[in-house]
């Protein structure tokens, strides 16, 4: 299994889109959990890796 790089500052797709509307989020904080920041209400989520990894459909950017 190949594992994905992400970086704090990327933006990312998930696949279903958020009760605001939205669909990009920006990562704030990786490690065993991933908080994630939704660009569009500014709300904070935090899930475990396993659990992101399977609901993110497309690294839109990465951090430069």
């Amino acid at each position: 299994m190949i594992e994905k790089k992400y970086d704090v500052g990327s933006r990312v797709l998930f696949r279903k889109k958020h009760p605001c509307g939205g669909e990009t989020w920006e990562i704030i904080r990786i490690g065993m959990d991933i908080k994630v920041k939704c660009e569009t209400c500014g709300r904070f989520v935090m899930m475990p890796r396993k659990k992101f990894e399977k609901k993110i459909k497309k690294l839109l950017n990465e951090k430069n």
